[in-house]
């Protein structure tokens, strides 16, 4: 699920800066390749590049119970796991304006549409793990780390510093069918 949301997220901001007439630069990919590797920075160029940075398991929605009882029968089945996004978006465009005016219309984004679901989100479907998905349901919050944490991050992601936000996304659902009688 978690390579489907960042593409959701992707599409979907890059649909929002195409509306506001700014092109559609955002690029699912790790801002520290963006000056090591030759063949993935040139992907990663004068791009606003959306970069994981941390998978965090919700433990506050962990407690449900994992079986059910049916007639004379009790099922087991596996806990759905419950997991936190955190993403940063990475202004690396060539014009430090561009990189500012970018990371606000996003922010903005962000502001006017926080909660991502099926009916209120439209996606392409091309590839054939994007048509496997039946519903989806998460929010996405900014998140705010103080200087001593922003500078860790920017520290292990290749120590230049570039306009960007930071988010949570959460509410994320994964569920694994394996069912145990």
């Amino acid at each position: 699920m978690i390579y489907e949301i960042i593409q959701i997220i992707t599409e979907q901001v890059n649909n929002y800066l195409d509306q506001n007439g700014l092109e559609k630069s955002v690029v699912a990919g790790n801002i520290a390749w963006a000056e090591v590797q030759k063949n993935t920075s040139a992907a990663l160029e004068d791009k606003t590049v959306l970069t994981l940075i941390r998978i965090e398991e919700d433990k506050a929605l962990k407690n449900i119970p994992n079986y059910v009882a049916e007639s004379s029968k009790t099922l087991y089945k596996s806990n759905d796991q419950s997991i936190i996004l955190y993403l940063i978006f990475s202004a690396n465009r060539n014009a430090y304006v561009n990189s500012l005016n970018e990371i606000s219309k996003i922010n903005t984004f962000f502001q006017e549409k926080s909660l991502f679901t099926q009916a209120n989100t439209l996606y392409s479907n091309a590839n054939d793990v994007m048509k496997n998905i039946k519903s989806f349901r998460f929010t996405v919050t900014v998140y705010t780390p103080e200087f001593e944490e922003l500078n860790h991050i920017w520290g292990t992601l290749g120590g230049r510093q570039l306009p960007s936000l930071l988010y949570k996304v959460s509410h994320v659902e994964m569920e694994f069918n394996s069912t145990q009688v």
